[in-house]
């Protein structure tokens, strides 16, 4: 393993296992499999309701605020289940799927990597089940069916300027966020403003993910809020008659698919609503399926704790009734010592007083999973060559003054052997310590009360400021009957703040509420603070220049 081989050189070295094989390894009956090839399964959702077994320990992995230096949460996910099975539980992994927008600009793919992953890491990244085409056709269909209401009369009295349903692609393409459309005379339709979103931005996806069952799913759809009705009346998805036809597009996607890691751990890759405007987790089915089926469900949030985690376990936890046995917090020396003001080139050489100033970052999320949502947690050092045992030694020293273990991770390069000291701590937590779980606000504070317990509590900031749009907006959803929903708020990953270039754990900060909208069908209210993209652009030099596949079908590139 000394010589560099790229994430996907690693992936396509391995021999995968028939996807049969790894349903047997989860206890998955036949009967209950549909597959994708042979490598690719989805699951019935029937089994969630058949299998005779008590629920495994549900083990949340997040991070630490992310950095352009790179945290390795997903890596981290994996090696642990890896490590878990190595020695000798059951564990079965449940993550998000990857956007295509990401794949091709400048994220890359979302598998894990170097011997951590997640196979076949190609299909995985590219087009998998098609379930994101599922959602992006049940998205544009209701895009569609507004559009021809409107066309056709407009019976409801729809007003084209407050319609609040965009369509959606999944790619990363700027030249969609603002569109006119409908021109070109009157058999064109109605000519009016309308935008895209990259489809992980899509309310459906965020749907998707927050459904029980096909019934919860066609319940959610229909309390969808489209736009407004020239009296300023709510206009939801139901009133349009959408909901059956959607659903019908959706039923084969909310199946939860397996898949296996590069140690053959059964995996579970279902869902990925952007983690900054919606909730950031893998399906809700995925999860419970995982519980059933393992005696460890180890699953990631995404971006750091004051994003990821804060939506998993107020949003997602709340509303599927799951409390974690046990919290990872991902770190690398590398990030923080960018978070102490260091330039990524600098990153190669010891600095304990770098490192020292970017600490207390990593030390905010700890307390935040420890003393907010009373929960054990463990820290993971992703440990790097260039990392100096007096570096590693300075983690370990704050980390212990919080009552918090660390632990190295070594799984990019050793797969689950070097997850094995990580998996013996998350074991440690689970069956020695006692979830004291609560939330950061309780469902009958105001929708005001909310927000600032989660900027006050999570972030570490002064108050809210509120824009007078957001004022307005905020009165208008509580008289909607909207005020005992959780709150989803979307800022920058880069900083506990509003302000991405406050790096470390800034203090004495106010957090300034643009406006707020209703996510009626998933359930939760949208709080936009900064400027929150729900379509990005491709780089300069965009990962889809890179990527190519042979005369053999054997795809390069990808990582």
């Amino acid at each position: 393993m000394a010589s560099y081989k790229s994430d996907i050189d690693i992936a396509q070295s391995i021999e995968m296992s028939p996807i049969t094989e790894i349903a047997k390894t989860a206890g998955i009956d036949d009967k209950y499999l549909e597959q994708y090839g042979k490598y690719k399964a989805k699951v019935d959702l029937s089994l969630l309701n058949e299998v005779n077994k008590e629920n495994g320990k549900l083990v949340l992995v997040t991070a630490i605020t992310p950095t352009p230096a790179g945290e390795g949460k997903t890596t981290t996910t994996i090696g642990l289940a890896d490590g878990l099975r190595k020695i000798g539980k059951k564990p079965v992994v449940a993550l998000r799927e990857p956007s295509l927008g990401p794949v091709f600009g400048i994220k890359g793919g979302a598998a894990g990597g170097g011997y951590a992953q997640v196979v076949p890491m190609e299909d995985i990244n590219l087009h998998f089940t098609g379930d994101f085409h599922a959602i992006g056709a049940a998205n544009n269909l209701l895009a569609a069916m507004i559009d021809n209401h409107i066309y056709q009369g407009n019976s409801l009295n729809i007003d084209p300027r407050r319609i609040t349903w965009k369509r959606c692609v999944d790619m990363n393409d700027r030249q969609l966020r603002f569109v006119v459309d409908g021109v070109g005379g009157r058999v064109n339709g109605t000519p009016r403003e309308d935008g895209y979103d990259i489809t992980v931005a899509s309310e459906i996806m965020a749907v998707f993910c927050l459904s029980s069952s096909i019934d919860d799913l066609k319940a959610r759809l229909s309390r969808i809020i489209v736009g407004y009705t020239y009296d300023e009346k709510p206009v939801t998805a139901g009133d349009l008659k959408a909901v059956g036809a959607m659903a019908a597009l959706l039923k084969d996607a909310l199946k939860p698919n397996l898949v296996q890691t590069l140690e053959h751990t059964p995996a579970l890759v279902h869902g990925g609503p952007f983690a900054n405007i919606a909730h950031g987790c893998n399906s809700i089915l995925a999860t419970k399926l995982a519980m059933k089926l393992g005696d460890y469900a180890v699953t990631e949030a995404g971006f750091g704790a004051d994003l990821g985690a804060e939506k998993f376990l107020d949003i997602k936890c709340r509303m599927a009734g799951l409390t974690p046995s046990a919290v990872v917090i991902v770190a690398t020396v590398r990030a923080l010592k960018m978070h102490g003001g260091l330039a990524k080139t600098e990153l190669g050489s010891e600095n304990l007083s770098a490192l020292e100033k970017g600490l207390p970052n990593l030390l905010r999320h700890v307390s935040n999973i420890k003393n907010v949502y009373g929960l054990p947690s463990v820290v993971a050092v992703n440990r790097f060559p260039t990392d100096t045992d007096a570096e590693v030694e300075l983690v370990i020293e704050k980390c212990r003054d919080l009552g918090v273990n660390v632990v190295l991770s070594d799984v990019w390069a050793k797969g689950g052997e070097g997850g094995t000291e990580l998996a013996r701590e998350v074991v440690r937590l689970c069956e020695e310590e006692t979830p004291h779980f609560t939330f950061s606000y309780e469902d009958n504070m105001s929708l005001e009360e909310k927000i600032e317990a989660v900027v006050k509590k999570v972030y570490g900031g002064d108050g809210v400021t509120y824009l007078p749009a957001a004022k307005k907006e905020l009165n208008k959803l509580t008289d909607l009957g909207f005020g005992s929903v959780p709150v989803c708020i979307a800022k920058t990953q880069y900083s506990f703040s509003d302000d991405p270039t406050k790096l470390g754990a800034p203090e004495g900060f106010k957090v300034t509420v643009k406006n707020v909208k209703v996510s009626a069908g998933a359930g939760f209210v949208v709080v936009l603070t900064g400027d929150i993209m729900t379509m990005p652009g491709l780089p300069k030099v965009p990962a889809a220049e890179k990527i190519d596949v042979d005369s053999n079908g054997v795809i390069t590139g990808l990582f």
